[in-house]
């Protein structure tokens, strides 16, 4: 039987600097619902990408002395690495200035300008260049841009207009036939009442002011609107050709069955795309999701705020599977959510730490503890492991119900009951107790077997959200991967299978007052690199050329505080890159006739090899810390110039491991 498609999309991200953890959302959430999609058995075409011209690109290039095309590449490389750290599994990665995408938007407009949708005409307003919006005077709030609130300029040029209002009709009829078409209803609501209703103005879909932007093939001087270039990216990348020689993949794939998108873009996608479409006599998208914001404590995040969370950086501290755990499971369906440090750590320690891992570890220590890690079905039932069985097989069915309707967080809430449920199994059935009796010993091992079938059939709905947690635990668990319709059954885990003799610790408890301080030395550390690249153009600076730097002096110490401090030297004996980390090493570090595993932030300065035979100062009496799930138990001492190049500190002569540097 041939796979039923799915094709979706995100919004492609605006090529204008590195995605803060608000933005990496909306990958993450796509990813998710794109692998679920897969375990039901769809035919999925996942696309993302970024979106590269405009006014605001072409000042960004200009302010860092490149071309815009030299930012655009740069910025998209960032955008992508990204995309690629947090696991995400997109099938296409488009860029607006690919060379098909932008032939097809010229084909476009000439297509829509022919047939009388688009014409010639001039334009006065207010510009907002950030959003690359125009307002009319009465749209300005408080004198500023509607969308984000920030200076908006007068302009005034020659551009063309799309006619909007033609059919505005038509949109708003097949707003109101197909109420699944903008989701959450309130998304649909805030169109209709502010936009449609009140009556459509006439699109200006050009630019003169500015050249980055694709040109409007018979007339140069202009350049195509970012929006109508932007949003066609979702018919280019499957293969859409304006002369009717579209790909055989268009024909299967189109129309999209969902476009994932941020609510501060759904005007963009529900109005302006769907006119386009109509224009060009395409059907319309399935489907729009506008999620909400991911915001910082109590607002969202900008640079200019000063309060960005990046994924890397929340990567390096706690993994990739548990920052995707926590944007996922955190986000409501149509409010806001908050992501802050302390919160975090919470979800960590309490969910990740305690609720699975503990579930995990403990389920196979009890195994190896009594049967040699063999775990085996025996039959030797009692009524409470039936009320497991119910609860559990109960789970898939409304993990798919909850997933249908988009609502992941709610999704993933379920999955975490039953490793909750498997829990309080434990807790009835006190296998230590029944391990003091021979006779007890059947069903010792019928408990033991519930619980590893129970983490399994968890572990494979867990999959589309952390899907190397899930493989670790199968790896554990020496388990065979099931489909969805496997877990509608109990018992699949082979009997007499044998688990691993040492269990992996999945996530490792955190001390919140420890990460507060590494994010405080990490913020000082970004702050001093922003300061450096601010004095960097200082004409005096230029002129001293001198080889030094002054850094802000730190508070006063004693003797006695400075005598608290352990140092020695250590000899690295091995060290590998941290996986999906762009900062991190991971040294096995010989201290005197101990080894001691030391993460540290060096990657961007020494490769493993470079590492491994120097001998380094170390730190050796700090509290064993956790950096992205791995132990780390001492500090090695290094330097940082003004442009961010390393040295690690070591010896000018042969000292011995464990010497005292003093």
């Amino acid at each position: 039987m041939e796979k039923k498609k799915f094709y979706m999309t995100t919004a492609i991200a605006y090529a204008s600097g590195k995605p803060h953890i608000g933005n990496t959302y909306e990958i993450v959430l796509a990813d998710a619902i794109a692998r679920y999609r897969r375990m039901q058995g769809y035919d999925v075409f996942f696309q993302t990408g970024t979106d590269e011209h405009g006014q605001k690109i072409e000042q960004k290039a200009a302010d860092a002395g490149v071309t815009p095309k030299e930012y655009v590449d740069s910025v998209a490389g960032e955008i992508r690495r990204i995309w690629d750290l947090m696991n995400t599994s997109y099938d296409k990665f488009i860029r607006t200035t690919d060379d098909y995408h932008e032939k097809q938007v010229q084909k476009m407009f000439k297509k829509m300008y022919a047939k009388g949708d688009i014409y010639k005409g001039a334009y006065e307003g207010w510009y907002c260049t950030p959003d690359e919006s125009f307002w009319t005077e009465s749209q300005l709030v408080d004198g500023k841009c509607p969308e984000c609130g920030r200076e908006v300029v007068k302009a005034k040029e020659e551009a063309y207009f799309f006619k909007m209002s033609k059919y505005a009709d038509r949109l708003i009829e097949y707003i109101n036939t197909h109420p699944e078409f903008i989701q959450p209803e309130s998304r649909k609501n805030e169109m209709m009442n502010n936009f449609l209703l009140p009556g459509l103005q006439d699109l200006c879909v050009s630019r003169s002011s500015f050249k980055w932007g694709i040109p409007v093939d018979f007339d140069e001087k202009h350049v195509v609107y970012v929006w109508l270039d932007a949003l066609t990216n979702y018919i280019t990348g499957i293969g859409y050709d304006a002369d009717g020689e579209s790909t055989e993949q268009f024909k299967k794939d189109w129309p999209a069955d969902l476009h994932l998108i941020g609510k501060d873009i759904i005007r963009f996608h529900t109005i302006y795309w769907p006119i386009f479409l109509m224009s060009l006599d395409l059907p319309l998208p399935k489907q729009i999701f506008g999620h909400p914001w991911l915001l910082q404590g109590d607002g969202k995040m900008s640079k200019s705020r000063g309060n960005v969370i990046y994924a890397d950086d929340l990567v390096d501290f706690f993994g990739v599977d548990a920052v995707r755990y926590f944007v996922l499971h955190e986000m409501p369906f149509e409010n806001d959510g908050v992501i802050t440090w302390e919160l975090l750590v919470e979800r960590i320690n309490s969910e990740l730490a305690n609720t699975l891992g503990n579930l995990v570890n403990r389920t196979i220590s009890m195994s190896n503890k009594y049967f040699g890690g063999v775990v085996t079905r025996t039959g030797v039932t009692e009524p409470v492991d039936e009320d497991l069985k119910s609860f559990i097989l109960g789970i898939p069915g409304k993990v798919d119900e909850k997933m249908d309707r988009l609502r992941v967080a709610d999704a993933m809430t379920e999955i975490f009951s039953l490793f909750k449920r498997c829990n309080k199994y434990i807790d009835e059935t006190m296998p230590w107790v029944l391990a003091k009796e021979e006779s007890k010993k059947d069903r010792l091992a019928e408990v033991l077997y519930n619980l590893v079938e129970g983490i399994c059939i968890g572990a494979a709905l867990l999959e589309p959200f952390m899907p190397e947690t899930k493989e670790r635990i199968y790896a554990q668990l020496s388990a065979g991967n099931r489909t969805l319709a496997d877990l509608e059954s109990w018992g699949l885990y082979p009997s007499g299978n044998k688990v691993t003799e040492k269990p992996e610790i999945l996530f490792a408890r955190l001390d919140l007052k420890e990460v507060l301080e590494k994010v405080e030395a990490m913020h000082a550390a970004q702050n001093a690199s922003a300061q450096e690249e601010k004095a960097d153009g200082d004409e005096s600076a230029e002129e001293a050329g001198a080889d030094v730097i002054d850094l802000e002096a730190k508070p006063e110490i004693t003797y006695d505080d400075f005598a608290k401090l352990q140092f020695q030297i250590g000899e690295i004996i091995a060290c590998e890159a941290v996986k999906k980390s762009r900062k991190l090493l991971c040294s096995q570090v010989k201290v005197g006739s101990q080894v001691r595993q030391i993460v540290s932030g060096i990657k961007s300065g020494y490769s493993p090899e470079q590492m491994v035979g120097k001998k380094v100062m170390v730190v050796t009496n700090l509290k064993t810390a956790v950096l992205a799930g791995l132990k780390s138990e001492g500090m090695i001492l290094c330097a940082e110039d003004a442009e961010g190049n390393l040295a690690v500190m070591v010896p000018d002569r042969d000292m011995p491991a464990g010497a005292e540097v003093c």
